[in-house]
């Protein structure tokens, strides 16, 4: 009864949450969006859903002819990233120490990056080639102000902080899988700033009437809109170059703690959370921004993970037009960072996290197991999304 409780309340949404509730202030997030005048259809609210900045994180959000800026988020086209691997549960040590030390050393974590920018080959090369030739051109840059380009290049390869991670899994044939979580670093976040900052200049300049100050949207066809889009479309292609580059990394890294080789099997998954793009839905074209959701066209692979203690998901999608063909982007989390700090020890992170080779140690206490929705009450929600390609078990974690 709780999805439909909610749905009362909100009838400018369309709610895949089962029995998980929802806090408060995430219901006012929501409610205040379902109030946008740009809106292209109701709202999709995924399982994961809780408080985010302008929006909710776990909303999928139809926009006729704008964007949000704030919806979309200042970590631009952070995703998910897996891969199986030739290795099999036995051909791993018993302490896994030593393979995450290796992978700490080679992936720069929290605010470090790497001192020369990586060296690439075939397509990763080719890839940032051609966003090196387009970054100097990015009209959004104007506003972003000075940016060290060194630094922009230096950082791709880098996992970056908060619930950014790395993994060792494995699935239910004990296969050895990589999978990781980043996203678009430091300058997808001041593209982000900067055209969030826009539109709230905009909005006070044409007297925009706003359900709240961070919902101010970008036109199409002004100059901020188009220099907006230039960079998001631009954000979003680092992240996913990030991400290649990060497994190249991890890769060669097992390799190297193994003292073997290590070969990737089959299609690697790379899939966007935070990102807007144009998609045709109910015969038209509209901007769909997913703000921590995955697309799950019929057919479509996606990940969803749960926390450093639980499992994550493979997932085909079923192509659900009511989500927009959505899907959640993991398990969400139940409280603030803040909050989890507050309740929690060294001693319950150590419990939660047992089995799993990771920090255990004050920094990532707000990372904790239960400051994040059960997976399986998530999954279960969004059956009608996605089917379950592979589940998979953490037994590593690099936390950033």
């Amino acid at each position: 009864m709780m999805k439909e409780h909610y749905e009362k309340m909100l009838p400018g949404a369309r709610l895949w949450t089962g029995g998980l509730e929802l806090e408060a202030d995430a219901i006012e997030q929501i409610r205040n969006v379902t109030n946008l005048p740009i809106l292209a259809g109701p709202v999709a609210v995924m399982p994961d859903v809780h408080l985010g900045k302008g929006a909710t994180v776990g909303t999928v959000i139809p926009t006729r002819a704008a964007i949000v800026p704030a919806a979309v988020g200042v970590d631009i086209g952070c995703g998910m990233l897996a891969v199986k691997t030739d290795l099999v549960a036995g051909d791993l040590p018993a302490n896994l120490n030593k393979v995450r030390a290796q992978i700490e050393r080679d992936v720069p974590v929290g605010f470090n990056f790497h001192k020369e920018t990586l060296e690439a080959a075939g397509a990763l090369a080719t890839r940032m080639e051609d966003l090196g030739e387009r970054f100097p051109k990015l009209r959004i840059l104007e506003v972003v102000g000075p940016r060290s380009e060194s630094r922009v290049w230096r950082q791709l390869g880098s996992l970056g902080g908060g619930n950014h991670f790395v993994e060792i899994c494995l699935d239910a044939d004990n296969a050895v899988w990589i999978m990781l979580h980043s996203g678009s670093r430091g300058i997808g976040n001041a593209i982000g700033e900067a055209a969030i900052g826009l539109a709230k200049e905009v909005a006070t300049r044409v007297d925009r009437s706003l359900p709240h100050r961070d919902l101010a949207w970008l036109d199409e066809g002004t100059p901020e809109f188009e220099s907006y889009v230039e960079g998001l479309g631009w954000a979003q292609e680092y992240a996913s170059l990030n991400r290649d580059l990060m497994l190249q990394l991890v890769h060669k890294a097992i390799s190297k703690s193994l003292g073997r080789e290590v070969e990737l099997i089959g299609e690697v998954t790379n899939c966007h959370h935070n990102y807007a793009r144009v998609e045709e839905h109910f015969g038209e074209n509209v901007w769909v921004t997913r703000k921590g959701a995955v697309s799950a066209r019929a057919g479509e692979l996606g990940i969803i993970p749960g926390s450093m203690g639980a499992k994550s998901f493979i997932v085909r999608g079923k192509g659900n037009e009511a989500a927009y063909c959505s899907c959640s982007h993991g398990a969400g989390r139940t409280m603030s960072r803040s909050r989890a700090r507050k309740l929690f020890t060294r001693e319950d992170l150590a419990a939660q996290t047992a089995g799993v080779e990771c920090r255990k140690d004050e920094g990532v206490i707000d990372e904790i197991p239960s400051a994040y929705k059960d997976i399986d009450a998530v999954m279960a929600a969004q059956a009608d999304l996605v089917d379950v390609v592979t589940t998979l078990k953490q037994i590593l974690c690099v936390k950033g």
